[in-house]
């Protein structure tokens, strides 16, 4: 389980500048964006993944790769906005949002390694495509306890898919780094 530790450290870092450098560019308007927004976003991207994953023609020259680093950053993003709120105009220096990411990440990653630890890494037989599916099914159930005002009856909240989000992203990076 230490190279799963690793690989996830890398593919976490790669998503983290991605980050830090759209903090540059754009500083934290993405604070604005409620819930929902954030959802249909990673939707967008998922089914994008999917359409590629289908599909034999390209005409958007951004490969599978790119999205799925989306993915992990738009989840992170909504993982902070759960805690802290939508707010009306951007509020978060470059430190702070780092710092913010950071701690999301370290907490879903501690998630995956206990997962990892108890499905005994079951995630490196799965297809890349099974874990587009599986991300798929995420978003429509954080779709509909969104709809349901965040209420669940007997399932994980929303932090929990989107924490799996990010996991099964990574995941599916290894994938295809090692293809």
């Amino acid at each position: 389980m230490q190279d799963t530790s690793k690989q996830y450290d890398a593919v976490i870092s790669t998503c983290r500048s991605l980050f830090i450098s759209k903090m540059k560019d754009y500083g934290s308007a993405w604070r604005i964006l409620r819930l929902p927004s954030l959802t249909d976003q990673i939707y967008i991207k998922a089914q994008r993944i999917r359409g590629l994953q289908q599909n034999n023609e390209r005409k958007v020259d951004e490969g599978e790769v790119s999205e799925f680093i989306g993915i992990i950053n738009y989840c992170t993003m909504a993982l902070i906005q759960l805690e802290k709120g939508v707010v009306e105009q951007p509020d978060l220096s470059l430190d702070e949002a780092i710092e913010l990411y950071d701690g999301k990440i370290a907490i879903t990653k501690q998630l995956m390694m206990d997962k990892n630890h108890d499905y005994g890494e079951a995630w490196r037989d799965m297809r890349v495509s099974s874990l587009t599916d599986l991300i798929l099914q995420k978003l429509l159930r954080v779709k509909q306890i969104e709809d349901n005002a965040g209420k669940t009856l007997v399932s994980e909240g929303i932090d929990a898919n989107y924490q799996d989000m990010i996991n099964y992203s990574a995941f599916a990076l290894i994938h295809l780094k090692e293809a």
